[in-house]
């Protein structure tokens, strides 16, 4: 099974650490709780699992570029990937892709384009699944069907939500929610911001300079930034400010 998509991937085997592998019993248990699988019929689940492997991959490998062909589902089973976007040289970040769930299913389900390009951040255990296998089921499985269908619903509604929050904020307010929601996340006013700066900044439309004007303008919210440790004094004055709204912000894990 294999060998029918060597030639796919071949540049990222120069990368990968080790050979290829089968699906491990404990991967494919992990695999099966999604929501996306996790109601299909047994024998089209063994069917995209035998056509499946996974591979480890060191940190900053480039695993899909957008314009490319979406040969693979992937599942990031250990490690974190950056899902980014490149136009008339300049590169934006657009999400951050962690254990265990999935990208690049829009393209796979259509058999389009990748309209992103995706890598590691650091050492990543990734599951790849054969987007024409991928395709097969779907076309023959209901409860698969539908649970892609409320998969690609709620990735919608996220980009509705991203599209407000850049559209009818200032680059500030951006800023104030988005450490209202990772403290949420968190359970705690002081956190360790989980992205460089620089992705920071890109993520919320915003250059480096100004993600740091942005982080001084929030000091007399109670923000107080020491490296990549973030903490606030007064939340409710903080949340005063950005005014979150559950329409925009998504505070899920």
């Amino acid at each position: 099974m294999l060998d029918k998509y060597q030639s796919k991937s071949e540049h990222l085997l120069i990368f990968c650490q080790g050979p290829l592998a089968e699906m491990p019993e404990t991967y494919r248990a992990e695999i099966r709780q999604l929501d996306l699988f996790a109601d299909m019929e047994d024998s089209n689940f063994e069917t995209l699992m035998r056509g499946t492997y996974v591979q480890t991959f060191p940190p900053r490998i480039d695993l899909i570029t957008e314009g490319d062909p979406s040969d693979f589902l992937h599942i990031v089973l250990s490690g974190s990937v950056d899902l980014f976007a490149c136009w008339n040289g300049r590169e934006t970040s657009m999400a951050t892709v962690r254990p265990v769930s999935t990208f690049i299913l829009a393209a796979t389900i259509r058999e389009a384009p990748n309209l992103m390009s995706a890598r590691t951040l650091e050492k990543s255990r990734i599951a790849l699944l054969p987007s024409e296998d991928v395709r097969a089921v779907f076309d023959t499985d209901g409860a698969f069907a539908r649970a892609i269908v409320r998969e690609l619903a709620q990735c919608y509604r996220t980009v509705v939500k991203n599209t407000k929050d850049l559209k009818l904020r200032t680059s500030l307010e951006r800023l104030a929610n988005y450490l209202i929601r990772h403290s949420a996340r968190a359970a705690s006013s002081e956190f360790e911001l989980n992205m460089e700066k620089r992705r920071l900044a890109a993520f919320l439309g915003m250059t480096p300079e100004n993600l740091s004007r942005a982080f001084k303008g929030l000091e007399p919210y109670g923000v107080k930034v020491s490296g990549s440790n973030i903490s606030i004094s007064d939340p409710d004055d903080l949340a005063r400010f950005a005014k979150p709204d559950l329409l925009i912000d998504d505070y899920s894990t």
